[in-house]
């Protein structure tokens, strides 16, 4: 799974057959460095193992030393075209770079980013999307396209390598999900760097996990991929739960519940889906690597679900509570989850 090539962000191995990591970021103002804090422990709790900030003036390098004292995961700061920012950030004492070489002018500057990130054994991530590309890419492909956004990033990339800097993530971001897809396999191909996956500019909560599903589980699927961010137009901790949900659903991620439940049908007497939504919600910090089955009805319950570990299944008014197919407890609707928890605590 992933690169062969690694780099490490703090105490977080990125690459060279590492669990695939979680990121998001920050959106808080810059200067709001409390709210900032507050979201960060917000985001660590959540299960975020990575965190970004921008970082676009030098009074918000304060935000770095800020978050470095109250958080544990690695802090990246985003930068954009103002080289002092990156060295800043470093004295700061951040963990992981995101700036692109080819932003920031000449080329003492890229080698004073380089030679400080290599100094203090910081990695630099180049993200390049479609907004990003230089113009004699546009103009060798007319467009962005997955080959342009390929050869954007290597391009970057190949800034630092003059300098002796290896310690390269690659993003290659597109809200096009076809062309996401293919411009990381390209770089997959063409180069051993840990890539960094993402759909940008995604959308609301509900098209962006669609959209984010679909690129980045076809990637990962296809052992495409290092660490992950789930673009939402939403607060981060949905997009944290929403790529722990992609790696759980591929078998890949932290140990966690995983759900079962019917789409309900004309058989259904009781109300499954809130009582899936409510599962779902107090047992999404759960750690044990179990399957919970959520069924409408007998006929989908205890025998369709039997690969389950435990679950319900409705009746009229009432349900079952079953483990693997045993039935173990008859009880009121509104009994059911809390019933349902309380043998899971067992396990």
């Amino acid at each position: 799974m992933g690169s062969k090539r690694s780099v490490t962000a703090l105490h977080t191995k990125i690459g060279g057959g590492a669990p695939v990591s979680v990121q998001s970021m920050l959106n808080r103002p810059a200067e709001d460095i409390e709210g900032s804090v507050q979201q960060a422990i917000e985001l660590e709790k959540a299960g975020c193992q990575i965190i970004r900030a921008a970082v676009p003036d030098m009074n918000a390098v304060k935000l770095i030393a800020a978050l470095k004292e109250t958080v544990s995961v690695p802090i990246v700061a985003d930068i954009h075209f103002n080289y002092k920012l990156a060295l800043e950030s470093v004295a700061a004492g951040v963990d992981k770079i995101r700036i692109n070489p080819g932003n920031i002018g000449s080329g003492d500057r890229v080698k004073a980013v380089a030679d400080t990130c290599k100094a203090h054994n910081i990695p630099i991530r180049i993200g390049v999307n479609s907004g990003s590309l230089e113009k004699h890419i546009l103009e060798k492909y007319g467009h962005p396209t997955a080959e342009a956004l390929c050869d954007s990033a290597l391009y970057h990339a190949s800034l630092l390598e003059k300098f002796d800097f290896n310690d390269i993530v690659l993003s290659m971001k597109s809200s096009d999900v076809q062309t996401m897809v293919k411009a990381y396999r390209l770089a997959a191909e063409r180069c051993d760097y840990p890539l960094h996956l993402g759909v940008t500019e995604a959308g609301t909560k509900r098209m962006g996990i669609i959209k984010s599903s679909v690129g980045i589980g076809s990637l990962l699927v296809d052992g495409i991929g290092d660490t992950i961010r789930v673009s939402l137009t939403d607060h981060p901790v949905e997009e944290v739960y929403a790529a722990k949900d992609i790696l759980k659903a591929l078998g890949i991620g932290d140990k966690g519940i995983r759900f079962v439940s019917c789409p309900t049908c004309g058989r259904t007497k009781i109300d499954l889906i809130a009582l899936a939504n409510e599962a779902e919600t107090r047992l999404r910090d759960c750690k044990k690597d179990i399957t919970v089955a959520i069924m409408g009805c007998v006929v989908n319950g205890p025998g369709e679900a039997k690969e389950a570990d435990i679950g319900i299944a409705g009746g009229d008014g009432i349900g079952l509570v079953f483990k693997k197919d045993e039935i173990i407890a008859k009880v009121p609707e509104d009994q059911l989850i809390d019933v349902l928890i309380k043998e899971i605590e067992k396990m």
